[in-house]
């Protein structure tokens, strides 16, 4: 049986970077010796002489005269620089060696093609392999798929920083249903390294590589019909104390950035989380969560808490604001400070116009489950200008088309994949004798007690589904116990 596994690219950069280097340091300023005549490929010599005790670990001896440095690559996806290195060779099959050599004249290369006739099982049996393969034991591979349920097993973040993370975008989960990505499946054997990718007809390519797919590049991410090779291998390497996983032949798992190579952040019997970079845009960093065919993470189950919220905009809260298309400025000078509320600062809570903003709203998510039969009524004050625009209808059919004096405040359960499907929802209107006033309003859930899976407060100020602008002010939020 014949086995053919990748072979790393790492060793083209370390030569010319090598080369770079050798001519820094043989012609220091001053040095007036001429260079020796460039080294030829029939002037590389070496031998391979199999170990006495394992003829599957070879022992390279560079014979090339003049050589002062020596550089190897096994033709398995490792490495080595020496006069003499050993090479390991788990798997029967032919490997092609490359050495390259350095001299005073400039350096040249050559191959030879080494037999290994047996497999050597006991060589395979790293932690590495078995984690990702299943071991020897499983003949049929083990088959890894996108753990959809997670959130962040799709990201992107900066590939520059100290320890990259999917920062600047991390999918919730089923975020990306019905593109194409979910129903792939990426299974490797340990028995010649194989790589097989099903993909069920169709993949989902990066906006910009489409057409390497067959498709046709777009202004935004595509689902692609495409037919995966059928002759893939994987390797695991070492550089620089990281470990990387390389698919052949333009092999990768599931969303297509333009790579093959993934840098391996944990591999473990139930999680195999893998960072690229992107084709052409080295600063990217793509994040990829993968978990074994039918795994499902353990899930804690959540505390159970009385909800903790106080925010009155003068001094930090106990809360943490994050925005869905909305402009909120949390220490903005009180525009009518008189009772009932003479605060020095409050939250401005400005919506702006147009279809992208219909849905804005400010939102707090909790570690916590919230016990709504200890606290379960919202407090807030809402003051609402009189001179937003109430009367333009312009929105989507569903909704009411105008920008509505009103607020709502929404429980969701900010873990699912549609939080909004199974929300609770109280809304509470201003009466247009109240614009200009500061109005304080309560929002009590107390029906709502038995529900026990709620774990973010969504406000909402002027309706939703309406592409009209509107300013309003809110401050005092808080909960209190019935």
């Amino acid at each position: 049986m014949r086995y053919n596994i990748f072979i790393s690219n790492i060793y083209s950069i370390l030569a010319a970077l090598l080369l770079t280097g050798m001519f820094t340091a043989c012609t220091p300023e001053g040095n007036d010796a001429e260079l020796a005549p460039a080294p030829s490929s029939e002037m590389v010599q070496f031998t391979a002489t199999p170990s006495d005790d394992n003829a599957n670990i070879i022992t390279f001896t560079n014979q090339t005269p003049g050589a002062f440095k020596a550089i190897w690559d096994f033709g398995n996806g490792a490495v080595a620089e020496g006069q003499q290195v050993q090479g390991a060779f788990a798997v029967e099959g032919e490997y092609t060696v490359k050495l390259t050599v350095f001299t005073s004249g400039g350096y040249a290369m050559s191959t030879k093609t080494i037999t290994i006739a047996e497999t050597n099982v006991s060589m395979l049996n790293r932690e590495d392999y078995n984690f990702l393969t299943g071991g020897a034991d499983d003949a049929d591979g083990k088959t890894w798929v996108i753990e959809k349920e997670f959130k962040g097993h799709l990201g992107i973040g900066d590939a520059t920083a100290p320890t990259p993370t999917p920062n600047w975008w991390s999918a919730g989960p089923n975020e990306k249903a019905g593109v194409g990505l979910y129903d792939d499946e990426m299974t490797f054997k340990l028995e010649g390294f194989s790589y097989t990718y099903k993909n069920n007809g169709d993949t989902y390519s990066n906006k910009d590589y489409a057409s390497e797919l067959g498709g046709t590049n777009a202004s935004q991410d595509v689902t692609v019909s495409y037919t995966p090779p059928t002759n893939q291998s994987w390797s695991i390497t070492e550089e620089g104390g990281k470990k990387y996983l390389t698919l052949s032949n333009n092999g990768f798992l599931g969303y297509y950035v333009g790579v093959n190579k993934y840098q391996i952040l944990t591999l473990g019997e139930n999680e195999l989380y893998l960072m690229s970079s992107q084709k052409g845009v080295p600063g990217n960093a793509w994040f990829y969560r993968l978990v074994p065919k039918g795994y499902t993470r353990p899930v804690e189950p959540r505390q159970m808490k009385a909800i903790e919220l106080e925010d009155t905009f003068d001094t930090d809260g106990n809360v943490t604001w994050k925005k869905e298309t909305l402009s909120l400025n949390e220490s903005y000078d009180n525009p009518a400070p008189v009772p009932i509320n003479e605060s020095a600062k409050v939250a401005m809570y400005v919506k702006q116009a147009g279809r992208e903003y219909e849905f804005a709203n400010m939102f707090a998510d909790y570690a916590y489950n919230f016990d709504l039969t200890q606290k379960s009524v919202i407090k807030l004050k809402v003051l609402v200008p009189a001179y937003n625009d109430f009367v333009t209808a312009e929105g989507e059919d569903w909704a009411n088309k105008n920008l509505l004096p009103q607020v709502s405040v929404k429980l969701q359960d900010g873990t699912a994949a549609q939080p909004w499907a199974n929300q609770v929802e109280i809304k509470h209107q201003v009466e247009s004798s109240q614009y200009g006033k500061w109005v304080e309003l309560t929002f009590d859930f107390s029906a709502f007690a038995e529900r026990k899976d709620l774990n973010r407060i969504v406000i909402q100020i002027g309706g939703e589904g309406n592409f009209i602008p509107g300013i309003f002010f809110i401050d005092d939020i808080q909960t209190v116990a019935k």
